[in-house]
């Protein structure tokens, strides 16, 4: 008989090693190895196939026979929420949700219940809470829905029986990391264990035909805490993002297997709970400073949604031997990039100089139609000199210096037209497409071809 097998599992990236490693080698992460006991592996010709059909095997079926004409999506009653998701809610999905402890995971969760709980019943699984400890929650938010069924259970099977016996349309699992099965030798938390309990999981959603929501918590880097295949049984990963501090959140998807992954949601936290932000654009430019240097808009595609936001840079003398380069939700080698050709091309140097960037509100642009309102907000404060206050810019920066076309140019002037910016630095090359637009007057649009061309339109004293 075969023995079972002892592995080592690194509780950060679910890498798996003989024997205990001080640091992991895949994700350089100290002490987090743990002991797990793999189950003995079947005697010989265990495995052995029989020709007969085995019972309640699912035969295959033709994707010309398949009906999608039933398809349902429950509408969450945040337009935000279903514009993230796709459309809604697919009925038999698997939707992870994660953040940040205290950013609102949680707190979305039962909102959406209120609403959902007018046509649908919903189970709501806490394993952090008690029922008395969530209703008094619910009361605070507002969610008083006679549909709406809590339980405080962490056993999967117990959990999965009341989903099979119950069978509600909706299903909060709040959260995986408190889940376990009595099967699975090791604690809560474990590698092993939220990888086999969304399994177990994942299974009774797709037999059963019922959605289901799973809180995930998030280590110390930012990523899902537990395995990273955790994210391949999923349908979809939303991640909560926001800063504490502030009370603007985004909801943004990583993984959606029935929709867009370039949509975001953003919400404003309050007292009473999670709100929808319908306009953005006018939200993050709403205290955008006058007549300061350092400051300029862009304007960066999230999605099918053009989205405003404003982008500071301070440069200022360093006091140290080596200059410091920071940057606050934009990325740290695209902001090199930047300082490297505005040295090399347009002769402003930085060698010397500490470098300071900052996209207000908790945006981060990943997007490159945003490197010239960078480069123009750097030039800005380098030579202490404001923007035109109705200025807007956008396009990709290369590496000789030239401007080059962004996605989406349409819909980007539109929006700023809408918050009423007067002049617009477009790449030369689509200019000639843009002219022959009607509706676009009132914003002057100037294109230009090269860094040089754009810093000396955009400060033409």
């Amino acid at each position: 008989m075969a023995k079972a097998k002892e592995v080592y599992v690194c509780t950060n990236c679910g890498f798996e090693t003989a024997k205990w490693n001080g640091r992991c080698p895949s994700c350089n992460e100290w002490n987090t190895f743990e002991l797990h006991v793999q189950a003995a592996a079947p005697a010989k010709g265990a495995g052995r196939i029989s020709a007969a059909p085995l019972p309640g095997a699912a035969a295959p079926v033709r994707i010309s026979e398949i009906d999608t004409e039933d398809e349902v999506r429950y509408h969450t009653g945040l337009k935000e929420f279903d514009r993230v998701l796709g459309g809604g809610i697919v009925k038999g999905s698997i939707n992870l949700l994660s953040g940040a402890p205290g950013i609102g995971k949680s707190t979305l969760l039962l909102q959406i219940c209120e609403f959902l709980g007018r046509n649908y019943s919903i189970l709501y699984v806490s394993g952090e809470e008690s029922v008395r400890q969530l209703k008094l929650r619910a009361q605070r938010l507002g969610v008083e829905s006679d549909n709406l069924y809590i339980v405080s259970q962490t056993d999967v099977d117990t959990v999965i029986h009341t989903v099979v016996t119950q069978k509600p349309d909706l299903v909060m699992i709040d959260s995986i990391q408190t889940m376990n099965l009595a099967q699975v030798a090791s604690s809560a938390g474990s590698v092993t264990q939220v990888r086999e309990c969304t399994s177990a999981l994942m299974r009774t959603a797709k037999s059963e035909e019922i959605p289901m929501f799973i809180v995930g918590h998030i280590n110390k880097d930012g990523a899902i805490a537990g395995p990273k295949v955790l994210e391949h049984i999923v349908d979809a990963v939303l991640y909560f993002e926001g800063d504490r501090n502030l009370t603007y959140r985004i909801l943004r998807a990583v993984k959606n297997r029935y929709g867009s992954t370039n949509e975001i949601g953003m919400f404003e936290m309050l007292d009473t709970g999670l709100t929808e932000v319908e306009n953005p654009s006018m939200m993050l430019l709403a205290d955008r400073p006058v007549g300061v240097s350092g400051t300029c808009a862009a304007c960066v595609m999230e999605g099918s949604r053009p989205i405003m936001a404003e982008v500071q840079a301070l440069v200022t003398k360093t006091g140290f031997g080596t200059p410091r380069r920071m940057a606050a939700g934009f990325d740290y080698n695209r902001m090199s990039l930047i300082l490297a050709v505005l040295e090399k091309r347009a002769g402003y140097f930085f060698g010397a100089l500490d470098v300071y960037i900052n996209i207000v509100g908790g945006l981060r642009l990943e997007e490159p139609a945003a490197d010239l309102s960078i480069a123009l907000a750097l030039v800005s404060s380098l030579r202490d000199k404001p923007l035109p206050e109705g200025l807007l810019a956008f396009g990709e920066l290369g590496l000789a210096g030239e401007i080059r076309t962004a996605s989406n140019l349409l819909q980007r002037i539109k929006e700023a037209q809408r918050l009423g910016f007067t002049q617009c630095l477009v790449p030369r090359q689509a200019l000639k497409a843009l002219s022959a637009i009607s509706g676009l007057d009132g914003i002057e649009l100037i294109g230009v071809s090269s860094l040089k061309q754009a810093i000396a339109a955009a400060f033409p004293g």
